[in-house]
């Protein structure tokens, strides 16, 4: 099954441009949305998720058009927005069983294996009867998409999932999605570069509202490779340096800039030549060739 995005557009009513003709084919696996904090990924999301109209494009999932057959497309929908409330004082059995019900799955019998089955795949199984206001940050975004499987999806989404939690918990969650990207079309959105250079296959990044890239992490890494030179410098040259290079990320070592710098030759003696990774290749894309504003990390 394919996700199909095609010249999709949506302007909120204070005149911000969330989407300007987005473009995106995503095919079965795991898929990596990446962008900064109000680059228009969640626009994106609640808009694939049926959740908010587009004013223009289309968005087929199948055979589905998702724009207008939205009570068919949630049918098949999982979705695990950014930000996930749940009920503090009812359990994890209850509260599952209970949106099992909603869903159409009206078989005691059946919601009893479903719940249990869901709660030992997000290693919930133990903490199945502790109310849900006493869950770690982890937890509940496990048990977000142990709620986001039922009906078992072809289409899953999760908005930031990991913003927030720790490494124990992170790692857990991540391999709990690539279990699921197995068979489902799943959309990791995230501003997190690791999440996506860990996870996923296929990948676009997106800034304002429009596509910067669309393929694979390996693909976009070979595309800087060679081409990333950095540098330690003191505090008082980086104003300088960031009128004269064209660079694409800087952090501080020991209190002193290391400048990260794109260019097709080495930029002077001083620099040194440093294997590209995907962080790069999101700050090229992200702040560009003409683009002199820094990535502060």
């Amino acid at each position: 099954m394919q996700l199909i995005i095609q010249n999709l557009n949506k302007t909120y009513s204070n005149g911000v441009q969330a989407l300007k003709d987005v473009n995106i084919t995503i095919n079965q696996g795991m898929f990596g949305l990446l962008g900064p904090n109000g680059a228009g990924k969640s626009s994106l999301m609640r808009t694939i998720a049926t959740l908010q109209e587009a004013d223009s494009g289309s968005i087929t999932l199948g055979d589905l058009n998702v724009l207008t057959q939205k009570e068919e497309v949630r049918k098949i929908l999982g979705y695990l927005p950014q930000e996930f409330g749940v009920y503090p004082k009812i359990d994890a059995v209850t509260l599952l069983d209970h949106l099992a019900v909603l869903k159409g799955i009206t078989n005691k019998s059946e919601r009893k294996g479903l719940v249990e089955a869901l709660l030992h795949k997000t290693n919930l199984w133990a903490a199945r009867h502790k109310n849900l206001g006493g869950y770690s940050g982890g937890m509940k975004q496990r048990f977000g998409i142990a709620q986001a499987l039922i009906a078992s999806p072809k289409l899953i989404i999760v908005d930031e999932p990991t913003a927030g939690l720790d490494p124990a918990e992170r790692n857990r969650f991540l391999n709990l999605l690539s279990e699921i990207g197995e068979n489902t079309v799943v959309i990791l959105s995230t501003h997190i570069v690791e999440d996506v250079k860990e996870l996923c296959t296929d990948m676009a990044i997106i800034n304002k509202g429009q596509v910067l890239y669309k393929g694979s992490p390996m693909d976009a890494i070979a595309e800087v490779e060679g081409k990333v030179w950095k540098k330690r410098i003191a505090k008082s040259e980086l104003e300088e340096y960031r009128k004269s290079f064209n660079i694409i990320s800087e952090r501080l070592i020991a209190g002193r800039p290391e400048i990260t710098v794109l260019s097709d030759t080495q930029p002077d003696s001083s620099f040194d030549h440093t294997a590209a990774d995907l962080e790069d290749v999101y700050f090229t894309h992200i702040f560009g060739t003409t683009n002199k504003e820094v990535a502060a990390q």
